[in-house]
């Protein structure tokens, strides 16, 4: 077995000698390594809270969506127990390990350390809790290492929410070496992943940087246009003082070409193969990334909702509900799909306004800014259609907007092009760190040394 090589500079030595491990999705193993179920390594759901506890009972609560792919609690709720929700059920200790079992979360693997009194985690998880042969820091590795998370996705079941059943994991096998090389190899990744994190954190601050002027040239090239010494008039609304005077503003369901609508408010039925279903979480960098979709509906069912709301090139989609609300993107391709309700379709006045310009519109600052108003009262960021075709939103003539178009386009590009090249390289980061995981926790590496 070959050395492996890591960020071009360090090479890790293989073992001395390997078998075969008699699991497919797992190959070979150092020869002094075992192979156990994870049920003989682990209690799974040890504790649950019952139907019968006292309803003012005070817990943390941890939802599936609270942790974050690098294993990190980003996120967690005080309740009591007649105000949670039915999945807070599932009571955690110090040195459990809490395993997504929803396909769509499956990265969303989490060590407990220390946590407060009546913690209580999604019953999306299953709750690990190690026994004298297996280390908290090695199976928190381990259980996200691709031939485990792997299997687990082949058979996972369902339609809208693919689920793999606890008693069904418990049955997959861990390799397992001894206990202090256990140790040693949750030390080494401790060590390792976080220097990665840290790079990638300096770099995706580089992006913010980069986002912040990209945004900053835009929001000043669609309110101001390009001759700093035109007339300007006040614009009489909040977070945009002037505009140049031969402007016309005008509130957004002037602009548009046909009224602002949304997808359907109603829970589609889902199913293995038909029409892309898109919600919010398809929208990110400017686009709609299909590999994110909500799912698929029947042909019948995509024909029944186009009746209200059927996207087409350069219409523009914005979020209008949830955490992503004023997050915008501008189809750039012909393909059927369907969205969901909070997704809202605006459809440019090409007679009046270019579909690139009120992209950018939609996006500048004094836009967002109106957008974070209509839920500045509440805790659940919103957008109402009435709000939304309410927002003031400023341009030149057609000619003009052109120009702008163009000198945007041409300002940007540098911007786009280094950061690409970040991203780029936060995915290989991102590569690294998973391939490192593998090969420590598979035995392709002797780490032994790294920590002695």
């Amino acid at each position: 077995m070959e050395m492996m090589k890591v960020e071009g500079r360090k090479r890790f030595k293989p073992y001395r000698a390997y078998k075969d491990s008699g699991v497919e999705w797992l190959g070979e193993i150092p020869a002094h390594w075992e192979v156990k179920r994870l049920k003989h390594l682990a209690a799974l759901n040890p504790e649950s809270l019952s139907e019968e506890t006292d309803p003012t009972l005070e817990m943390v609560y941890v939802d599936i969506g609270g942790v974050d792919n690098l294993g990190r609690i980003i996120e967690q709720e005080q309740l009591t127990f007649a105000s949670a929700p039915s999945r807070a059920r599932r009571l955690v200790r110090d040195g459990d390990v809490i395993v997504s079992t929803v396909r769509t979360y499956l990265r969303a693997i989490a060590p407990i350390s220390e946590p407060e009194p009546g913690t209580v985690v999604s019953t999306g998880f299953a709750v690990v809790r190690p026994e004298d042969e297996l280390t908290t820091d090695y199976a928190a590795y381990a259980l996200r290492a691709p031939y485990f998370v792997e299997r687990v996705v082949a058979n996972s079941r369902g339609v809208s929410f693919p689920a793999i059943n606890e008693s069904e994991m418990a049955t997959y096998e861990l390799a397992a070496p001894p206990e202090p090389e256990q140790r040693a190899i949750g030390a080494f990744l401790d060590r390792e992943t976080a220097r990665i994190d840290a790079l990638v954190a300096k770099k995706g601050r580089l992006i913010e940087l980069l986002q912040e002027k990209r945004t900053a040239l835009i929001s000043q090239a669609v309110t101001k246009g390009l001759d700093p010494n035109v007339p300007m008039k006040d614009s009489g609304v909040e977070w945009l003082d002037q505009y140049p005077a031969h402007w016309t503003g005008l509130p957004l369901k002037r602009w548009v070409a046909t009224k602002i609508t949304d997808g359907p408010h109603e829970t589609p039925e889902l199913v293995t193969e038909g029409v892309d279903f898109i919600s919010a979480e398809a929208v990110s960098n400017g686009r709609i990334d299909f590999d994110k979709r909500r799912g698929f509906i029947s042909p019948d069912l995509h024909t029944y909702y186009c009746r209200k709301c059927k996207p087409i090139r350069d219409d523009i989609l914005i979020c209008k509900s949830g955490a992503t609300t004023g997050k915008l993107a501008r189809l750039n391709v012909d393909v059927e799909f369907s969205v969901w309700s909070p997704l809202a379709l605006v459809r440019a006045n090409r007679s009046r306004i270019l579909p690139g310009f009120l992209e950018m519109a939609l996006g500048a600052e004094y836009v967002q800014k109106q957008i974070k108003r209509t839920w500045s009262a509440g805790t659940q960021p919103n957008i109402s259609m009435g709000d939304l075709e309410q927002l003031f939103v400023v341009a030149p003539q057609m000619e003009e907007q052109a120009r702008i178009l163009d000198f945007v386009e041409r300002s940007v590009g540098g911007f786009d092009l280094v950061g690409a090249r970040v991203r780029n390289a936060i995915d290989r980061l991102k590569e690294l760190r998973t391939a490192l995981i593998s090969a420590a926790v598979t035995g392709k590496i002797d780490i032994r040394e790294e920590v002695a």
